[in-house]
């Protein structure tokens, strides 16, 4: 994984001693509340309902051990015992006092972590496939393509004060894992007629008020242009993006509005003028890409395990097995998700103690790495396979081997009304009470693949969107309203839910999916058929008369 050079260690030291004076002016009362509020958010520091909140950024969502341990430090010292894993493939801390957030920020830098733009009309946290450099299908390594572009998004003298927030995602395989075409910018890594590895681009991607599915903008630009190409897409955005308007300020808007063609038309006129400018463009010297590349490189993967298999006498080892564990690239090697969703658990929240045993497990057991995935779980990459009782067996007994992956339960939620002072209505008890009512592993498994995902407002941070069932809290006259939306996905087969119809309270809504769930038993042509191909096939009216009757 990247390692800081003396560059971004001497940023963030900087960027740590500003912000301790600006914490310091602020409870001094020198600064005002608004004077401090575009400061903080700088640092990723918001002030919610009870108190404020820090995002601190996880780029592209890999992890040491060290950095694990230091959020767990973080939680157990300055929070509540506890952190929040979010759909950014980031950690929040909803309970942080002013007077500690310098003192915090800190302790991160110590571990090579910071909060810097996890917050404002910047570009955000890059987000990436979790299983990157473990994956059998990728055709390389996208944390490369994200370091790279973390490294010239930060601090950026053009971009750092955007029409509104800046999101990218980069996948490098068919399957798409980070719902990149839900992004203001997604890359697909991948190979043209020549071999030559490049990006596929897709711009105008979104959730929030006015979804949309990304746009392909260009179906390859190579790896020595992809920079320039970036630029040129941001330029164009700076330049024309709503800022009048804060619901149309997104680049979503933009590239609707100008069409797809047009807005290609004004990226390739902005791309050949860069490309003709003395020095040919922004992309870095193929010395700095090998740079960047050597800290990806595979870890010392032992080939003597590569018969190795896990003993499969305990039959609920059997069962975390095939839900939890994807194969690897790596003969003898596994990754294995650990689930944030424990039935009646809050969606993405872990303990102090269980991050210091992730921390542990994965020093001794995955080559000193962890990922952040966007649905709110986490990943050991690289486990040898003779390692995955042992693994399972530290994980049950910390409540961290819920076996189930994509099912039911396994339900993205942002924090909602609970935390969140923009929420109209709460996440956590709707997300709660569903999984209790599909509490049955058997059942879960039966269902098969179904994902929930729940927003406590139209900023979409539960990416309801694109769930196979999404659920969308609104204020309907001072009480909590649910809309019911099928037939979203954030995957490669990328598309937006459609509302049902009326809303529903706090506990119609989970009969309401109770419905909806049983009639997909009822519709679906056998059991190897999805939810999601189950409702394309026959469409929303079945649907609709199960669930209103």
């Amino acid at each position: 994984m990247y390692r800081y050079d003396h560059y971004d260690q001497a940023m963030v030291d900087a960027r740590v001693a500003e912000f301790r004076d600006q914490c310091a002016r602020r409870l001094s009362g020198e600064l005002t509340e608004d004077q401090f509020k575009p400061l903080r958010l700088m640092n990723g520091l918001y002030l919610q309902l009870h108190a404020y909140m820090l995002r601190v950024a996880i780029p592209y969502g890999t992890l040491s051990g060290a950095q694990m341990r230091m959020l767990a430090q973080v939680a157990r010292k300055y929070d509540r015992g506890y952190g929040h894993f979010t759909t950014r493939q980031n950690i929040q801390y909803n309970w942080i006092k002013l007077e500690d957030a310098g003192t915090i920020l800190a302790e991160l830098a110590t571990v090579e972590m910071h909060a810097i733009q996890t917050s404002g009309n910047c570009i955000r946290n890059i987000s990436s496939d979790q299983y990157a450099g473990a994956a059998a299908d990728e055709v390389a390594d996208p944390r490369v393509w994200a370091e790279l572009i973390r490294q010239w998004s930060s601090f950026h003298p053009e971009f750092s004060y955007l029409p509104r927030k800046f999101k990218i995602a980069v996948i490098a395989a068919n399957e798409d894992r980070a719902a990149m075409k839900l992004h203001d910018i997604g890359l697909q890594v991948v190979r043209n007629d020549a071999g030559e590895l490049g990006c596929a681009v897709y711009v105008g991607g979104g959730m929030g008020r006015t979804p949309m599915v990304g746009p392909l903008i260009r179906e390859f630009v190579g790896a020595d242009a992809l920079m320039t190409y970036l630029e040129a897409c941001l330029r164009v955005y700076n330049r024309y993006g709503r800022r009048d308007n804060i619901y149309k300020a997104r680049i979503k808007i933009l590239v609707h509005d100008l069409g797809p063609d047009e807005y290609r038309r004004q990226v390739e006129e902005e791309f050949a003028q860069l490309r003709a400018a003395p020095g040919g463009g922004i992309d870095p010297p193929a010395a700095e890409w090998d740079r960047i590349a050597a800290h990806f490189a595979p870890p010392p993967f032992q080939a003597s395990f590569a018969d190795d298999e896990p003993d499969l006498a305990d039959p609920d080892f059997r069962v975390w097995l095939s839900q939890n564990v994807q194969a690897h690239k790596q003969p003898g090697y596994a990754i294995a998700t650990i689930s944030l969703k424990p039935v009646g658990g809050i969606p993405g929240d872990a303990s102090a103690e269980q991050m210091d045993l992730i921390a542990d497990l994965a020093e001794r057991l995955s080559f000193d790495e962890v990922r952040v995935t966007h649905a709110q779980n986490l990943v050991l990459p690289h486990v040898p396979k003779r390692e995955l009782y042992a693994l399972w067996q530290a994980l049950d007994a910390a409540g961290l081997a819920t076996s189930n992956l994509d099912l039911v339960s396994d339900i993205i939620a942002c924090p909602g009304l609970d935390y969140c002072s923009l929420a109209n209505a709460r996440s956590i008890p709707v997300a709660q009470r569903i999984a209790e009512r599909f509490a049955d592993m058997d059942r879960q498994r039966d269902l098969g693949e179904l994902k929930i995902k729940i927003s406590g407002c139209i900023n979409a941070c539960g990416h309801h969107h694109a769930g196979h069932i999404g659920i969308l809290g609104v204020d309907r006259k001072g009480v909590e309203n649910y809309q019911l939306l099928l037939g979203g996905s954030g995957a490669e087969d990328a598309s937006l839910g459609k509302i049902t119809g009326p809303g529903f309270d706090e506990a119609g809504i989970v009969d309401a999916v109770e419905r909806t769930v049983e009639a997909y038993r009822r519709l679906r042509a056998d059991s190897s058929e999805r939810f999601l191909d189950t409702y394309r096939r026959v469409g929303m009216q079945p649907f609709k008369e199960a669930i209103y009757g």
